[in-house]
Order: structure tokens, then sequence, then C-alpha cells
């Protein structure tokens, strides 16, 4: 086995188990961190791909900025109680099964769409044509001239979470009402 493929099956293995915990363990911080781990890996990964603005993306965005608010939200509530409330009767237990099942339709509808894809012509992107630093500027250009609104609506909507999230936590009735 070469090193290449032993490095790929390592940060395979590692990715898969800290996402199978994120699942499994019970108490929400180790479930955060698995998480942390599981985009750690997914960088990781990207830059065996020599992908490293995703990878650098990935790290930043969602191991930085993303794990914070999971992490800034898991503190605001009172997880106790909240376990209790989720996991009671035999209605919500069909309703979460509900979910899987169309989640799980959704992601085979996503695969089953997407084949038809993969036979495009993709010359013609812009991002594609460049190989190294310009493929890169390419992806900022377009990024901030041509998507520059739905970059600007993400920004916001993901404050008004922020805050939501805070303002939720101190309502009355909230777990940190004063």
């Amino acid at each position: 086995m070469s090193a290449d493929a032993f490095l790929f099956w390592f940060l395979a293995i590692v990715t898969l188990v800290s996402g199978l915990s994120v699942v499994l363990l019970s108490n929400p911080i180790y479930s955060a961190l698995s998480l942390a781990m599981t985009m750690v890996g997914i960088s990781a990964l990207f830059v065996t791909l020599n992908a490293y603005f995703i990878a650098g993306v990935q790290l930043i965005v969602y191991a930085g900025a993303v794990m914070v608010l999971f992490v800034m939200v898991i503190m605001l509530f009172d997880l106790k109680t909240d376990l209790q409330a989720f996991t009671r009767g035999k209605f919500t237990g069909a309703v979460k099964i509900a979910s899987v099942g169309l989640l799980a339709g959704l992601v085979v509808g996503a695969i089953a769409m997407s084949v038809g894809l993969l036979t495009e012509k993709t010359t013609d992107n812009i991002v594609t044509t460049g190989a190294g630093m310009e493929s890169t500027k390419a992806l900022g250009m377009a990024l901030f001239n041509k998507y520059i609104f739905g970059f600007e609506a993400l920004g916001i909507l993901l404050l008004v979470i922020a805050v939501g999230a805070v303002a939720l936590a101190r309502s009355k009735g909230g777990t940190h009402e004063h």
C-alpha cells in the first residue's frame, strides 16, 4: 500500500468515526467536538486532493465559525429538559422516522438528478478552466461580482439566526430568563 493510499484510508476512517460519534454520543459538547473533528478530517482530505482553497475554507468557515455558533447555542439551552422533551411519546418517534425517510428520499433524488449533470460540458465555467491561483481569482471575482447578493444575504441570515437564538434563550420561559 502506498503512502497516499494509507493517508487517504486513515483520514477516511477518522472522518467516518468522528461523524458517527456526532450522532451516537449523548453529551452535546462531545458531539460538537466530534463534528469539529469531522470537519478537520474533510479538510485534510481536500488537502490530499490538492484543493488547498477548499480545505482552507472548510477549516475557517465550518470548523471555525459554524462550530463556535453550535457551541454557543448548546450553552444557551438547558439540555436536560430539552432531552426529555424530545424523547417522549410515540408520535414524536413516528415524526422522527418520517423525517429520516423524507431526508433519505431527498438524498436519493438529489443523487439521481446529479447523475445527469456529470455528462455536461464544464469547459465554459471560468472557475474550472484555470489552474492554480487563476481559478481561485476567478472564483473570488465570480463570488464578489456575480453572486454578491446571495453572499451578503447569507451573512445577514447567519446573524439573524445567532440573534434569534440569544433572544429565544432570554425570553420568558427560556433557559436564561432574568
